[in-house]
């Protein structure tokens, strides 16, 4: 039986399922910093092989994967291109400023795409009077744009332009599984146009700790050193590792269930005067309650008289569906909004 967990903010506060919870239990352990730790091992190995690349490490935020990622790329004032509306770029604290000095260019995408002819004004040249161009980085799926997933033949376009110019590509993949499920096929079609990859285990996938980053075995061992230097060398790590093998095996196909979900959740909105800002794509439902008169105060306290958790904006806010929410939850939020709308 699920656990409830009706909570709107964000997938981040999904909890452990069961199966996980005693696979923490039973994990068995060494020290990861030997290399010695079986659980931490089966993992990265795991997450290597269900994206097809060389090789993988755990990390312990999404944040710190997308940063020894980045850092694994380029070197000291080096210049990235990025989505202008880039998780990595407005979220996640300038951890490529602080720490590898590099130099942003946002480009204006197209619901987080990248057209290549977007892309090639903002490529340095190698020894021109700005800062070398080493990476590119891509988002999928992409947050700002609704939680938008970026299809294969447009993540080969953004790809293909980035390696005429001798650039690496990174992708920020924090929720790729949302997309893979989204568009129906295997994460490994996503990851073939990206020599990086970053995945979240603990959003739609619900482990409580982690990030997976894989790639080649040269840029993870480049990976590894960086992950090092940022403090995120552990040691009995395998109880936090065993939740994410259950994740990534046993969890992905379920994502279905939170876009499902979430198609519920906004037809029965939209019925009650709510729009959606953007198109639902995945789990995410950005909306917009003015035009029923509510402002975020009204929005808040009918959903805690419910029992959800939600914040409120203004005149609008974002709504997750995952892992602890079942259609028949979705179903009574919808019922006893009515009664308050």
């Amino acid at each position: 039986m699920v656990e409830k967990n009706l909570d709107f903010r964000s997938d981040t506060t999904t909890w452990p399922s069961p199966e996980m919870r005693e696979a923490a239990a039973k994990a068995q352990v060494g020290d990861m910093g030997y290399g010695e730790d079986p659980s931490v091992n089966e993992l990265e190995r795991v997450a290597a092989e269900i994206f097809g690349k060389e090789a993988a490490i755990f990390c312990t935020s999404g944040t710190q994967g997308n940063a020894v990622s980045m850092l694994a790329h380029t070197d000291r004032g080096d210049s990235f291109i990025c989505e202008a509306r880039a998780h990595l770029l407005t979220t996640e604290r300038g951890h490529w400023s602080v720490i590898g000095s590099l130099i942003p260019k946002p480009v204006p995408g197209v619901e987080g795409f990248l057209p290549p002819d977007a892309v090639i004004p903002a490529i340095g040249r190698p020894r021109g009077a700005g800062p070398r161009t080493s990476l590119l980085c891509m988002e999928n799926t992409h947050l700002s744009s609704g939680g938008t997933p970026l299809t294969p033949e447009q993540m080969k376009a953004t790809y293909d332009v980035a390696k005429e110019h001798g650039l690496g590509v990174h992708t920020d993949g924090a929720r790729i599984f949302n997309a893979s499920v989204a568009l129906g096929i295997k994460v490994s079609e996503l990851a073939k146009y990206s020599d990086t990859i970053q995945a979240c285990l603990s959003k739609g996938l619900a482990a409580p700790v982690g990030s997976m980053v894989v790639g080649s075995e040269e840029l993870i061992a480049e990976a590894r050193f960086y992950r090092s230097l940022l403090g995120g060398g552990m040691r009995q790590a395998g109880i936090i590792a065993a939740p994410g093998v259950i994740a990534l095996t046993k969890m992905v196909d379920r994502l279905a269930e939170d876009h499902a979900n979430a198609k519920v959740l906004a037809e029965g909105l939209q019925r009650l005067g709510i729009d959606l800002r953007l198109p639902l794509k995945t789990n995410m439902l950005f909306i917009d309650y003015s035009g029923i008169g509510w402002k975020g105060e009204d929005w808040s306290e009918a959903c805690a008289k419910l029992g959800w958790k939600s914040r409120g904006g203004p005149t609008g806010t974002r709504l997750v569906v995952h892992y602890g929410m079942e259609r028949e939850d979705i179903d009574a939020f919808l019922e006893g909004l009515a009664k308050l709308v």
